[in-house]
């Protein structure tokens, strides 16, 4: 089987789609390639959504926000938008896929936990499906 790339998509890039991408590289890291990026991307990752990840023991303390258009030249077999409405991109190859998720910005940890989880869920869901 050939690796499938994915591509977690948010505005900011700031807390659900690196969340997304942490959850793929550490649920699937032998099956896929994952990547998150964001339409406007933010100065650096929510500082709590970093800590909501280190709880589940991954580290995103390293990780800064990438522009969407860094990855315009590659492959993306799909594309996992979260949050960013009519500024969602469509990417010409890829399976499309939407995910309705509460946003973390300004959030406490406790209100970030749930989203993160069902986050997770998402991504073992999908790394399910594509097997």
């Amino acid at each position: 089987m050939t690796q499938k790339t994915l591509l977690f998509i948010c505005t900011e890039n700031a807390g659900r789609s690196q969340m997304a991408e942490g959850f793929a590289k550490f649920h699937g890291a032998d099956k896929l390639t994952a990547y998150s990026a964001g339409t406007k991307p933010a100065t650096q990752i929510n500082p709590v959504v970093v800590e909501a990840m280190k709880e589940k023991n991954i580290d995103l303390g390293q990780t800064r926000p990438k522009e969407l258009s860094k990855f315009i030249n590659l492959k993306i077999d799909y594309a996992i938008t979260m949050g960013c409405g009519d500024t969602c991109p469509f990417i010409p190859g890829a399976k499309m896929i939407n995910w309705a998720l509460a946003d973390p910005k300004g959030q406490p940890l406790e209100k970030i936990r749930p989203i993160r989880d069902e986050i997770e869920q998402k991504v073992l869901t999908l790394i399910k499906e594509i097997k």
